[in-house]
């Protein structure tokens, strides 16, 4: 990719030419003007000779592929900037490979400053087990560790972080020599992430948005809250984001309070608000019992207390939103929005585009509902590919029948459920094209979608879920949000598997997208833009 600039001027036109452009107004187009931090236009290459010489940038897409930036609709920021500079145990394949990086890491980090770390999986180890207190003491030398586990629904940490939180042995979820849950995990991470410095906070930040910027990522939902990080640190992302280049942050926050939410300038009351946990701590809600577990998870929200919450957020003008996954927790959720619905009226709270973070174990009952109230469904394919499959996590908590149900895209799109598509990381990486290949080729093959579908979900989608149906898509008047990529042949991609050349036949009117196969190599990001300002890989724009 080569280009010719001019000087740089406030509003400056670019001219993207020679490439393939994915455009739904011409599924053929090979060139792109940008202006004022808008699309301007999309279009041929000989059509785009006329725009040659009144711009201020010509961009030589040598062959490149350019596509809407991608949206990452559930995204913990400052966690996946720790995990990123940090301590990250998902590449572990045991606990006494874990155990090494832990003394590694303790054994290079100042004194002072508290160790965080992220990515344990008991689960696929083989000794099936969390470390013990004991044995990250010794690993730490006493120094105070917070390491979650991969879902972030629980944690391990050591006697000298405990003994920061007083009274932690009374909370709910404490069980000695067990991973903390719940109420005690919250305690701990509160304290954890107090510890840190301002700067340490920002650093996490700053490179975590560097990776999304990197990854051809355009704009992030960070899924902040009380119990999930802090006042600070969420305003503190805000403003970082506002004032440094790099991909957009919308912010949402898990609080009850509707007024706190809007203080803090988060768009809803929403995102990880937890009407229960995860599968992989045993603490997602469900109706019936966990195949490896005598108990049925934790639930923290009834369908009175979603009722109230989806009440005020209507009636405040912000969204509501609940983190909910297993099948109880979800028909809680339902339940709480039809009685809302009963109250205000179907028309307002539609209009409102409340959603739904992960919605996994969802039933043909709670997907109609999801439609009939126009709850957007924030999902991640990329636990499906982590987890799903007959030997996988889901398989050991639930039973092979039951997990086989899980993750249902395509009964979603077929009821006319809005999805946006997200990573949770630092649960899973930030890695879109990642997670529509996981979409496409879902271990469950009735739940696939097309690429096509996927790819929308994780671009328009994103920009639908916050109430913008202009945006995601390179069409005239959209916003200059695109990311340029080097791939191969580009190609059209049922959800039965079948991948074909790209049409030639006009009439088709789709867009090629890259052979997400598996074992095909996924595409390079060249540069990423935002708003017109180019934010990796090349000059600003």
């Amino acid at each position: 990719m080569t280009e010719r600039t001019a000087p740089q001027s406030e509003h400056r036109t670019v001219l993207l030419r020679g490439g393939e452009v994915h455009s739904p107004a011409d599924p053929f187009a090979t060139a792109m003007v940008v202006e004022k931090g808008h699309v301007a236009w999309v279009g041929s290459e000989g059509a785009a000779d006329a725009f040659a010489s009144g711009v201020d940038e010509v961009v030589d897409l040598e062959g490149a592929l350019v596509t809407p930036a991608f949206t990452d609709a559930h995204v913990h920021t400052t966690a996946t900037g720790l995990a990123l500079t940090g301590l990250d145990l998902s590449g572990a394949a045991s606990l006494a490979e874990a155990a090494a990086l832990v003394r590694a890491y303790a054994d290079g980090r100042p004194a002072d400053r508290i160790l965080i770390g992220h990515g344990w999986d008991a689960a696929r180890w083989p000794e099936a087990r969390a470390p013990r207190r004991d044995e990250l003491d010794e690993l730490t030398g006493g120094r105070p560790l917070y390491l979650t586990r991969i879902d972030v629904h629980s944690a391990v940490v050591t006697t000298a972080l405990l003994d920061l939180v007083p009274g932690i042995r009374s909370l709910a979820g404490f069980r000695d020599g067990e991973p903390l849950t719940g109420d005690a995990h919250h305690a701990v991470r509160a304290a954890a992430y107090a510890a840190l410095t301002p700067q340490q906070r920002t650093e996490a930040q700053r490179a975590a948005l560097r990776q999304a910027a990197s990854l051809g990522i355009g704009t992030l939902h960070e899924c902040g809250g009380p119990d999930i990080s802090s006042e600070d640190d969420f305003t503190g992302l805000l403003r970082l984001a506002r004032d440094e280049p790099g991909p957009r942050v919308v912010g949402y926050w898990a609080d009850r309070d509707v007024e706190r939410a809007r203080a803090l300038g988060a768009l809803g009351a929403a995102g990880d608000l937890f009407a229960d946990g995860s599968l992989g701590s045993h603490t997602a809600c469900l109706h019936e019992p966990y195949a490896d577990a005598g108990h049925n998870g934790t639930a923290h929200l009834d369908a009175a207390a979603v009722a109230s919450h989806v009440v005020a957020c209507t009636e405040a003008g912000l969204q509501a939103g609940f983190h909910a996954i297993g099948d109880a927790a979800l028909t809680a959720v339902v339940d709480g929005v039809r009685a809302a619905a009963d109250k205000l009226g179907l028309a307002p709270v539609r209009a409102a585009r409340h959603r739904v973070e992960h919605a996994e174990m969802l039933t043909p009952e709670t997907i109609a509902a999801f439609a009939e109230f126009g709850l957007t469904a924030s999902v991640q394919p990329a636990f499906d590919a982590a987890w799903g499959g007959e030997r996988g996590m889901y398989a050991q908590r639930l039973g092979a029948e039951r997990a086989r149900t899980l993750n249902p895209y395509a009964a979603l799109l077929r009821a006319g459920v809005p999805l946006a598509f997200g990573s949770d990381s630092p649960v899973t990486p930030l890695d879109p094209w990642g997670t529509v290949r996981a979409a496409a080729f879902h271990r469950t093959p009735e739940h696939r979608i097309s690429a096509r579908a996927a790819f929308t979900a994780h671009t328009r989608g994103g920009w639908r879920a916050v109430g913008r149906d202009d945006a995601g898509v390179l069409v005239p008047g959209a916003p200059a949000d695109y990311a340029v990529w080097r791939t191969g042949e580009l190609v059209v991609q049922a959800p039965d598997d079948r991948v074909a050349r790209w049409s030639t036949d006009p009439r088709s009117g789709t867009p090629g997208l890259p052979d997400l196969t598996p074992g095909n190599d996924l595409p390079v990001c060249l540069r990423t833009v935002v708003s017109g300002h180019t934010v990796f890989g090349g000059p600003n724009g």
